[in-house]
Parts: C-alpha cells; sequence; structure tokens
C-alpha cells in the first residue's frame, strides 16, 4: 500500500525562535501549534490527530490547553532530528487507514535557556551503547559523536573543511534573508577556517545552534485539504530509515552512510520523481557534514562527491541544489527539523522570504541521534 498524496500539508506556524527566554517549552509549542491551525483556516477542535516532537508535550498536554474534543490517535516519533519528517509518515498512514482528518505535527524547545545538550544525549535510547563505547574517551556532545564521520570522509575522500564551509556560508546567507532567523551576520570561509575547533574535524561555525521556540504544522487529508485556507502541499513520497548495527557509530564498518539511504530509494519511487525534478531541498543540518553526507545518500551524487557537489554556490538560491533557505539548524534555529517542514511548506506555495523562483517540487530530511533518517518529497498543487 502507498501513501502517494495520501495527504497534504495545510498549516505551517511558528514562534519567534529565540536564545533566551522565560517560558516553558509547552507553552512555546502551543504557540506555534495554535499558528499552524489559524494557517490552515481550523480551529484547535478540528485536529483529530496528534504527534508531539520527542520527550515534549504528551496528548493530555492539548486536550487540556489546547481545545482538542475528540483526540483520534496521539503518538511520538523517537528518532531525535529524524522525529519530525517520520512523524508525516505517521500522518499520512493514520489518514488513509480513516483514522484522523487532520493531524498536528508540533514541537517547543528550550534548548538555550533549559536544559543542555549533555542531558538530551544521555536520554536517548542509544545512551547504553555509547555508554560502553564513546564515553570512556571523553564523548558526549553530539559534536564528539558524528566528529569521526566527518574524519574517515575526509580520510577516504579527501573532503575538506573548506567545503565544508561552503555549506556554512550558504546557509547564512539565506537566514540573513529572514525575519525569523537568529543568526543573520554574513559569514566567509576564512571566517569558518578562523572559528574555534569544537571536536576535531568540527569547528563552531560546523555546529547548529541552540534555540528556544516552537514550531508546527498541519497535515489533512486530500479531499479536505482544498477547501481550507491556504493552497495544500501534497505529500508525493515518505519513508524512513535507519542505520546498520551497531548503535555506536565508531563500531560500525561504514561511517559514511546513514539510514537515509535506505530511506531515499523507497521516497523516490512512491513520489514517482527523478532528482532534477527537484527544485528546493530542505536538508537536516546539525552539522555541516551532516549536509554533504545526506546529499550523497539522498542520490545527487556518488559517495565521496558531496565535497565537490557543494562548491561555488552549489546550494544557493539559483544554484543546482538550493538548500536550507530559511537558514537551517545552522543559523535560523534548531527546532529539530520542523522548521525545515514549515520551511518547504512555504517554499512550494510560494511564500519563502528566501523565494526559490519557479519551486514546484522540493523535500525535506530528518537526521536523528545515531543516524536514524527520514525523507518527504512535496509538490505544490
Amino acid at each position: 500500500m502507498s501513501l502517494h498524496e495520501s495527504g497534504a500539508v495545510t498549516g505551517v506556524g511558528e514562534t519567534k525562535y529565540l536564545r533566551g527566554t522565560d517560558r516553558s517549552a509547552l507553552s512555546l509549542q502551543l504557540e506555534a501549534a495554535l499558528n499552524a491551525v489559524r494557517d490552515a483556516g481550523l480551529k484547535p477542535s478540528d485536529i483529530d490527530g496528534l504527534i508531539p516532537y520527542g520527550a515534549g508535550a504528551v496528548a493530555e498536554d492539548f486536550i487540556t490547553n489546547f481545545g482538542i474534543k475528540d483526540l483520534r490517535f496521539s503518538a511520538t516519533t523517537p528518532m531525535g532530528g529524524a522525529s519530525a519528517v517520520a512523524a508525516i509518515q505517521c500522518a499520512l498512514a493514520v489518514i488513509q487507514a480513516g483514522i484522523c482528518r487532520h493531524v498536528l505535527l508540533s514541537i517547543g524547545r528550550t534548548g538555550y535557556s533549559g536544559g543542555r545538550i549533555g542531558t538530551r544525549v544521555q536520554q536517548m535510547p542509544q545512551f547504553r551503547t555509547i555508554g560502553e563505547f564513546e564515553m570512556p574517551s571523553g564523548a558526549i556532545a553530539p559534536a564528539q559523536l558524528y566528529a569521526p564521520m566527518a574524519r574517515r570522509h575526509m580520510e577516504l575522500y579527501g573532503t575538506t573543511s573548506r567545503q565544508f564551509a561552503e555549506i556554512a556560508v550558504t546557509t547564512r546567507y539565506h537566514a540573513s534573508l529572514q525575519p525569523n532567523a537568529t543568526m543573520k551576520n554574513p559569514i566567509t570561509v576564512e571566517d569558518h577556517q578562523a572559528s574555534r575547533m569544537i571536536s576535531d574535524p568540527l569547528r563552531l561555525l560546523d555546529c547548529s545552534l541552540e534555540s528556544d521556540g516552537g514550531a508546527a504544522v498541519v497535515i489533512s487529508a486530500p479531499d479536505v485539504s482544498r477547501d481550507l485556507a491556504k493552497r495544500p502541499v501534497m505529500v508525493m513520497g515518505v519513508a524512513e530509515g535507519h542505520p546498520d548495527s551497531p548503535s555506536a557509530i565508531t563500531q560500525r564498518p561504514d561511517l559514511t552512510t546513514l539510514g537515509l539511504a535506505k530511506a531515499a530509494p523507497k521516497a523516490f519511487a512512491m513520489a514517482g520523481v527523478t532528482h532534477d525534478d527537484i527544485d528546493v531541498a530542505e536538508i537536516y543540518d546539525c552539522f555541516t557534514y551532516m549536509v554533504m553526507c545526506q546529499i550523497e545518500d539522498l542520490g545527487f551524487c556518488k559517495k565521496g562527491e558531496g565535497g565537490g557537489f557543494v562548491e561555488n554556490g552549489a546550494l544557493g538560491l539559483n544554484g543546482r541544489l538550493p538548500v536550507n533557505t530559511h537558514g537551517g539548524l545552522l543559523s535560523q534555529a534548531h527546532m529539530a527539523g520542523m522548521n525545515h517542514i514549515v520551511e518547504l511548506t512555504r517554499q512550494l506555495r510560494g511564500e519563502s522570504a528566501a523565494q526559490v523562483p519557479e519551486a514546484e517540487i522540493g523535500l525535506v530530511t530528518g537526521y536523528g541521534d545515531m543516524g536514524d533518517g527520514a525523507l518527504a518529497i512535496m509538490r505544490r498543487s
């Protein structure tokens, strides 16, 4: 059974992205959710499905505080940064099954003001494996866990730090065009090279932000989506994939291939499109290297050719593959990828502040924890 065009994004919403707040993650999540519901021309009572992000809010929080009257389905997709995109697949499945008509995906985070990244890592299901292999070497933060992947790619394929810089520079420029972005000051390749080393080979400007804020998306059944406030964005294909065993990255035979490599062929086949049809891509960017690696695993170039692919403005608004037109996790905000879905929707509606001309088909990815991947391909209607 295919999920091809079994649902559409009908509403998106965000809070202002901040670095410092006294509000709770739940408060931010509810604000973003209300903005998304209003964007679709719906009321909270129209929502009958709910997939909140990970360790954030639960269904009862929305029933108590949001005005949901008849919640028929709730779930979480605990895949770290792949959770938001994986939730699209879950939403489509329950819509196609006839359980729900309007499913709300939402996140609220106080990553800057609240708990620090070390706490979140300890909550990962894979923490037991990290504790056995990585922690004895002093590795606990994501930069330390993923740096060996980047280093391995550099050793195998000659990838350079300056190629990582191309991603950071382009993403920052896109953020400078967006009203709701945290980091807007332009940077250069030399600025990237001068930024301090965090975990070799990842420098400060290779790393995503810690942010406070919320983001949300409404997925609706196709027959009702056409009667709502905004042009629906149809989901053509979706899939998730998980990395090979073991969970400990440093113990895998292949450090340079992610779960996304398994998801990509399925999603492209379901969508019925080729890579040449993709006009814009919102690619999960916890670190610059992860963007390059996902471009390879998506099939836009062969493994090891990502460094050359991203050079010379290829990811810019007029490049061969415009990427992260909102500024991404690197420069807009870290909303665990929900803001990537928001931006792709706006691109395909023609509403983005950094609009790719005539964008009709795009994709969004998620990357989570030790290599989980998710992918959704969408089109304007």
